[in-house]
């Protein structure tokens, strides 16, 4: 027999504020018509998701993790998409440079479905790269991504190659 998640008072109350500090970072405004239109939209955004976001420990995100996700989001990720965007400009610009498109699958490490979703949102954010699928098989978890370059046939240097150092934040963020 399935059960249903249900929504919670500590899931809602987590979900509104984690959305409510979002939408205080994203709009960068203390006017007091701004803060309240924000407490309704993500006491609305939580009342709704909060049953989807929150399985269990509704204040366990609210850690060291939280911290890490912001220092990844500010430095590790933009750092990989400036690298990204600069080789593909040069490809774009330079009709000289050769490209080698293809389709590779690479071995992943990360435990969680939420640091799945993370790392192969990155992967394709970053240009050059589609994450296209996710293949989970006997314990291993492989993306198959396509990239403008495929510059490594070895499955696990091409991988280390397109996912830099963002797996191992991502690992950091869900374990």
């Amino acid at each position: 027999m399935e059960t249903k998640n249900k929504t919670t008072f500590p899931a809602v109350l987590a979900t509104f504020v984690l959305c409510y500090f979002f939408w205080i970072l994203l709009t960068g405004s203390f006017a007091l018509q701004e803060l309240v239109v924000g407490a309704v939209v993500s006491i609305l955004v939580a009342w709704f998701s909060a049953r989807w976001f929150v399985h269990e420990r509704p204040f366990g995100f609210f850690s060291k993790r939280l911290f890490i996700l912001l220092a990844y989001c500010v430095g590790v990720f933009p750092v990989e998409l400036v690298k990204a965007n600069w080789d593909v400009a040069k490809r774009a610009l330079s009709p000289k440079l050769k490209i080698n498109p293809g389709i590779i699958r690479v071995p992943v490490d990360v435990p969680t479905e939420y640091g799945k979703t993370m790392l192969a949102n990155s992967i394709t954010l970053t240009p050059g790269t589609i994450t296209m699928d996710i293949d989970e098989r006997g314990g291993q978890v492989w993306y198959y991504i396509h990239w403008i370059d495929v510059q490594e046939t070895d499955r696990v240097k091409a991988g280390e190659i397109i996912k830099g150092r963002m797996e191992k934040w991502v690992r950091r963020i869900w374990q």
